[in-house]
């Protein structure tokens, strides 16, 4: 939109199905959306209006919410969904407090995808093999970029805590601080574009994906979570003593009775699941663990008034909305039906039969349409739309023939 058309406060409009367009461009059925397919207002955050600092010619970018011409939110919308999840924690007189860590790839410019992505050539004029996780020191010649990137972050007004290199090769972490949910979906959005925008001015290709190397660590977004009370500020995890309360139990008790219902939420795309069948730090299972990598529900060493839930199964290649607004609102059932958890497990464990977790998208799609708290908590218009997206993408998959397959099969009798 020109700035003139913005400033005046013109009405920007997009066909609703938009909403529902899947990854590779296409559209479900019409009954999905509407089959009208009318339009739906784009009404700016105003606190989330941005000029981009690395776009020439200028440019500024506004995150928008959906909304239905006679004025509700879209229910198609995954930022009004979080929205709606917030709300509800109001009503009780809550207010969750998260914090996203995204794990994402720099890789060199990849023209061809039947080839492997690699890692950049570094200063020495090798690319990097691995030695570098947790280094305070590198030779990726990545430095400009990054000093872009923490402009960029800033003029964005993107605080962030801490940024490393992380196991895998060319891999890397961003811990953004806690905060409101929604902020935290805006910024974690906002970021996302910023490292892919910067990246291509200088050359190289940031990878979101969950799994884009094999034999490497996936990409995760870990969501951290904790609930404080509006009035007083206090976080209502731990009572007076330091002691976890019963809404932290319940509270973690949702979460494990809505992961395996809503893992198709958490882990989006076929990708996902290459990350988790390969469970070093990416757990895929809904039991939870006192400062234990392996479970999907992680307390992090903590003082009593920074007690916090961490879900780890999420991908970097989720949706920041819907990602958070699904593990919130699986606490939020939780604490309203008073749900406990199972015992906590430590040390090397089994995964329970009731705590494992769907391990393929189409499983993880099968279990999301039947989810009678799924329809319950997002309504039966998204989840029914979401699934219907993700299946057309599936299908896409299945249609293609893999170098694996090839390679591998056709000399079978």
């Amino acid at each position: 939109m020109t700035t003139e058309g913005f400033l005046e406060g013109r009405r920007l409009q997009m066909a609703r199905g938009v909403l529902l367009q899947c990854i590779m461009g296409g559209y479900p059925a019409a009954q999905f959306y509407g089959s009208d397919d009318g339009d739906l207002a784009l009404v700016a955050d105003p606190a989330q209006i941005h000029r981009l600092p690395w776009s020439q010619p200028p440019r500024a970018f506004a995150i928008c919410d959906a909304d239905e011409l006679t004025g509700e939110s879209s229910r198609l919308s995954t930022r009004g969904q979080l929205k709606s999840v917030i709300a509800r924690y109001a009503a009780l007189g809550l207010a969750p407090v998260v914090a996203t860590e995204l794990e994402f790839f720099v890789f060199a410019p990849n023209p061809d995808p039947t080839q492997p992505f690699q890692p950049p050539l570094g200063l020495d004029g090798r690319r990097e093999d691995g030695h570098s996780a947790f280094s305070v020191s590198s030779n990726n010649g990545l430095r400009p970029f990054f000093q872009e990137v923490y402009e960029g972050m800033a003029a964005l007004g993107l605080p962030r805590d801490t940024f490393m290199h992380e196991m895998g090769v060319s891999q890397f972490e961003i811990n953004l601080l806690h905060g409101d949910p929604l902020l935290l979906a805006d910024q974690t959005f906002l970021f996302k574009h910023l490292l892919k925008e910067v990246a291509l001015k200088h050359g190289l290709t940031v990878v979101c994906m969950a799994k884009p190397l094999a034999h490497t660590p996936g990409s995760s977004m870990h969501i951290h979570q904790s609930l404080v009370e509006i009035a007083s500020g206090r976080n209502v995890f731990s009572d007076d003593a330091g002691e976890p309360t019963a809404t932290f139990r319940h509270f973690i008790g949702g979460q494990q009775a809505a992961m395996a219902d809503f893992t198709a939420l958490f882990a989006p795309n076929v990708n996902s699941y290459q990350r988790l069948c390969h469970p070093f730090a990416s757990p895929n299972n809904a039991c939870w663990s006192h400062d234990n990598r392996a479970a999907g529900l992680r307390i992090p060493a903590s003082a009593p008034v920074a007690r916090r839930v961490e879900n780890r199964l999420p991908g970097a290649d989720a949706n920041p909305y819907l990602a958070i607004a699904a593990s919130l609102a699986g606490g939020l059932h939780g604490i309203e039906q008073q749900l406990e958890p199972s015992a906590v497990i430590q040390g090397e464990f089994e995964v329970p039969d009731h705590l494992s977790l769907p391990c393929t998208l189409h499983a993880a799609l099968e279990r999301l349409s039947r989810s009678r708290l799924a329809k319950e908590l997002f309504g039966k218009e998204f989840i029914e739309g979401y699934v219907a997206t993700k299946t057309l993408e599936l299908t896409s998959f299945f249609d293609e023939i893999t170098p694996w397959e090839r390679r591998v099969l056709a000399a079978q009798a």
